[in-house]
């Protein structure tokens, strides 16, 4: 099983790179973590580890990532909590943000 995300500025039309976010079980255990690269992409997040079914939260750091360019936000973290069913699948899991809102949706 392998977990991804891709995050993009929806505002700015560009992928949101430098963004540092993790990935915990449902009972705050960390099992990853990174940075979004130029793509806005963050391959190193589960690399290596055997997950498990079970409840996952992804945080996403944006009140530091927008702090950066000293642009105003709402959101100073999204926090996207979310089941995986089977082991077997890859779940992605992308962010559209602007400084005001965000959504997400189970990519492929």
């Amino acid at each position: 099983m392998s977990i991804s995300t891709h995050v993009l500025d929806a505002a700015q039309g560009t992928p949101a790179e430098g963004m540092a976010l993790r990935l915990e079980r449902q009972d705050g255990t960390v099992v990853g973590s990174g940075t979004t690269n130029a793509d806005g992409r963050c391959p190193e997040l589960t690399e290596g580890l055997v997950l498990e079914a079970g409840t996952y939260r992804m945080r996403f750091e944006t009140g530091a990532w927008f702090a950066r360019t000293q642009t105003p936000t709402f959101y100073p973290g999204v926090e996207l909590v979310f089941e995986v069913a089977d082991p077997a699948e890859h779940y992605h899991v992308p962010l559209l943000l602007s400084p005001f809102a965000y959504s997400t949706y189970r990519g492929s």
